[in-house]
């Protein structure tokens, strides 16, 4: 009898403090988690996603995403300035008179206007949090790149045909120059700048070169000097391509991140 009361005695001196450190150990595990300010319900478990976390790693990425887009946004502002300009002006004139759309002002104001969008989407999907603009903008700048790639192929691919498409609309502007304002003034800018004559030569000129001709023996054609200024350039063509491309896969990438974030976080508050 006094062996078992002994036991029991023993017993409970033994679970009563187990008792006394879980309810102590539980009574702090909860001070600690209600420290983020949740109900009791929804208070996270072990190895759970800790909102307070979330949080500073989805306001980094998204001023990160907003200052970027803030910036190009700024940028598509300006070529699309400086596009409108040209189109009032009319400085440059229509080079190639079987397209006539293609014009240095109408490209500016194009591109312009695509990066002013599509920033557009990225910085108010980032500071506003908002999942649809998210995605609006991950989307067009997927398309973006994808059309890129596409540009870039079939510049590769049909690179002779594309040389032999532009020689003929340059010889045929130039039968329009004293005819047309436009081609003249388009001519006479390329030739002044470029310092070159004429599609391969001065010999183009059939009526004897115009004033904007450079005068010596050794005056290169419009034609020629620009694929030599392509070809002599191609590194750095190349690199800024890259670079843009880069940019473009790092906007999605961070589009995306942001949107993961905010459901991650979300779901750690219950919303």
């Amino acid at each position: 009898m006094e062996h078992c009361m002994s036991y029991g005695r023993v017993e409970g001196s033994i679970e009563g403090p187990k008792e006394d450190r879980d309810s102590t150990g539980g009574s702090t595990a909860s001070a600690n988690l209600n420290t983020w300010g949740l109900p009791e319900t929804q208070l996270p478990t072990k190895g759970a996603y800790y909102p307070s976390m979330g949080m500073s790693s989805l306001k980094l990425l998204k001023y990160v995403l907003f200052f970027f887009n803030f910036l190009f946004w700024v940028c598509g502002c300006c070529i699309l300035g400086f596009g409108i300009h040209l189109l009032v002006q009319n400085t440059y004139g229509i080079l190639f008179r079987n397209l006539p759309f293609l014009t240095l002002g109408n490209v500016l104001v194009i591109v312009g206007s695509i990066i002013m969008v599509v920033a557009f989407l990225g910085c108010m999907g980032s500071i506003k949090e908002n999942k649809c603009l998210l995605m609006s903008f991950f989307v067009l700048l997927l398309l973006i790149l994808l059309a890129e790639v596409t540009l870039a192929i079939l510049l590769f691919v049909y690179e002779k045909k594309i040389n032999t498409l532009v020689a003929e609309g340059l010889n045929d502007s130039i039968q329009h120059y004293h005819s047309d304002n436009s081609t003249r003034m388009a001519w006479d800018f390329i030739q002044s700048q470029l310092q070159c004559c004429g599609v391969n030569g001065s010999s183009d000129w059939i009526s004897g070169p115009p004033s904007s001709c450079p005068s010596g023996a050794d005056v290169q054609g419009c034609y020629k000097k620009g694929q030599a200024w392509f070809h002599s350039n191609f590194l750095y063509i190349g690199i800024v391509t890259i670079c843009v491309c880069v940019i473009q896969v790092l906007g999605m990438s961070f589009a995306l991140t942001l949107n993961c974030q905010i459901d991650k976080t979300s779901q750690a508050l219950g919303l």
